[in-house]
């Protein structure tokens, strides 16, 4: 029985993996519908959070159950704990990159991105694929000093996003409104992308030390 028990743990995390791809897959597709008004793969991202969704209720469901009929321990109640708080985090990531895909549905045939804002919002892309990237090798692998270098990527984030406002409000800046409020919205979603990859870091270091690290580099997503 215990043995069925830890296999069905080790289910779960293997689980949250093949999600983290799916989401990876997600707001790659969503970042290039948004800079090439590709309306086929904007409906793509769109329609298959669905099945993102689905997986959190699944997943969510089963750490539930075996909340209530194991009654597990120590390192393995932690390891549920946090699971169920991954899946969270990775239903909303899919969530941002389908916000992505409507903007960018919204806009088609033109791309909702203006002009001045590519570059920005290309590495904005990059740096949002290397981050779930990065928070989905830790979780494979267990790793903690992996999960650490979320903390990082995220910062770079928190820079373009800032550039971005200050070039919107600057006195000589040619944006029109619409274009404002996209960059805001488009600019926000891939924020909080990032912050919720930083929570599945944290979640992947309490797994494996124990500590959830704090601090103004840990944002709470």
């Amino acid at each position: 029985m215990r043995t069925s028990y830890h296999e069905e743990l080790d289910s779960i995390l293997d689980s949250l993996v093949h999600m983290a791809e799916l989401v990876e897959v997600a707001i790659k597709d969503a970042s290039e519908s948004l800079l090439t008004a590709d309306l086929g793969r904007a409906e793509s991202v769109i329609t298959n959070d669905a099945e993102l969704d689905r997986m959190h209720e699944e997943m969510e469901y089963k750490c539930l159950s075996i909340l209530a009929l194991q009654a597990p321990v120590a390192g393995e109640l932690r390891t549920i704990v946090s699971a169920i708080r991954v899946v969270f985090e990775l239903a909303r990531m899919g969530d941002l990159a389908a916000h992505v895909a409507k903007i960018a549905r919204l806009r088609y045939p033109e791309r909702a991105v203006p002009e001045e804002f590519e570059a920005s919002f290309r590495e904005m892309a990059d740096i949002a694929i290397e981050i779930i990237d990065q928070a989905r090798v830790s979780l494979a692998q267990r790793d903690a000093k992996g999960a650490e270098r979320l903390a990082e990527i995220d910062s770079r984030m928190d820079v373009l996003r800032r550039d971005q406002f200050t070039r919107m409000l600057a006195e000589d800046s040619t944006i029109s409104i619409e274009g404002a409020v996209d960059v805001a919205l488009l600019g926000r979603y891939f924020e909080r992308f990032a912050d919720h990859a930083v929570a599945v870091g944290r979640r992947v270091i309490y797994i494996i030390t124990g500590e959830v690290p704090e601090g103004e580099d840990w944002p709470n997503a």
